[in-house]
């Protein structure tokens, strides 16, 4: 067996153990696992509405899943994607209501404002990373609740709609992401998350700098010895990673909300890590991943109303499948000797 198809049965047993120990607790609530998977299913698939409403909860999953890949397909653990997202959000909201240009201009410049934000956050744990060799899975996870408050700082007493929510003035027309279906909002971030994770896989397939990013995160010792700067390259690829986290911000506020508002994207950067641990690393593996998670969000909208289990119940399998998935990879690195010679392999 491959390594590539043992990587795969692997985490369809982890998937498989997750929903397992998913079904013992749904019984401990006196209602029936096989309804609850069956409203899950008809609730993210029974009809246009709804496959439309999936797929629109798995375009950030997607992009911030693709973030993720870029991370750890280069040795490097960035958990800042959800900071990165809230930025990437603020800053494209920013541009979009305080900035007028030519309608189709105004949306590239702000998802090009995103990608900086995002960039220019995740620059603070990778600085730290590549001067003093700091852990940037602590660095990264701290940066998110600094970045949550400071976006919601920004919008409550800065940039306020008078008279509103905690929600910036929305957006010009001039700023949105063009939608798919006119009976849903979703938009062509779908289309720039595909794109992405399909120009990420042939990048690192297919060119130098994607081979050089991946030899640093397999073998590190290995690809200094080959002449490649490994701090200069861990320093890029989290810079790539966490633009690529502003990117998801930016589409879903031109694309879905049109503004920013407080809490306007919760567990988007931790479900696109998820996806990017589930699929191994690979980017075209975390579509169907990140369709998977998209399902899961969009099914439990009509779990409370046809059954007795709480949507909170997909948060618990949620966290069952990262456990699971952990356990997995903390078994393949007891049992490989090479593992203290390199930081992730994926």
């Amino acid at each position: 067996m491959s390594d590539r198809l043992r990587a795969f049965y692997g985490q369809v047993v982890a998937v498989a153990v997750a929903l397992a120990i998913g079904a013992i607790i749904i019984l401990m609530v006196d209602e029936s696992p096989a309804k609850v998977f069956v409203t899950l299913v008809r609730g993210a698939f029974g009809d246009q509405a709804k496959i439309a409403g999936t797929l629109l909860q798995t375009t950030p999953i997607l992009i911030c899943g693709v973030a993720a890949c870029v991370g750890l397909r280069g040795g490097m653990f960035n958990v800042g994607i959800e900071g990165q997202l809230f930025l990437g959000g603020f800053a494209a909201a920013l541009v979009g209501f305080a900035l007028p240009l030519p309608s189709g201009l105004h949306m590239i410049v702000a998802l090009v404002v995103a990608v900086l934000a995002g960039a220019a956050w995740v620059s603070i744990p990778a600085y730290f990373r590549t001067r003093y060799n700091t852990n940037e899975v602590v660095s990264t996870i701290l940066s998110n609740y600094v970045a949550v408050l400071l976006t919601s700082y920004f919008t409550i007493f800065l940039f306020k709609r008078p008279g509103g929510w905690s929600e910036t003035p929305p957006i010009l027309p001039s700023a949105y992401l063009p939608e798919i279906f006119s009976f849903s909002r979703l938009n062509w971030g779908l289309v720039v998350g595909l794109v992405l994770a399909v120009a990420v896989a042939w990048l690192f397939r297919h060119t130098a700098r994607g081979y050089s990013a991946s030899m640093v995160g397999s073998a590190p010792k290995f690809a200094e010895y080959g002449g490649i700067d490994v701090k200069r390259q861990g320093f890029i690829v989290l810079l790539a990673s966490g633009a690529i986290g502003g990117l998801a911000g930016g589409v879903e506020t031109l694309g879905v909300h049109h503004r920013f508002m407080e809490g306007f994207a919760p567990g988007f950067g931790f479900d696109g890590l998820i996806a990017a641990l589930l699929a191994n690393g690979s980017p075209i593996g975390t579509i169907f991943t990140a369709l998977f998670f998209g399902a899961l969000r969009s099914g439990s909208l009509l779990l409370e109303v046809d059954t007795n289990a709480s949507r909170e119940i997909i948060t618990v399998i949620q966290a069952l499948i990262i456990l699971s998935v952990s356990a997995q990879v903390l078994m393949k690195r007891r049992g490989d000797s090479t593992a203290g010679e390199r930081r992730w392999k994926f």
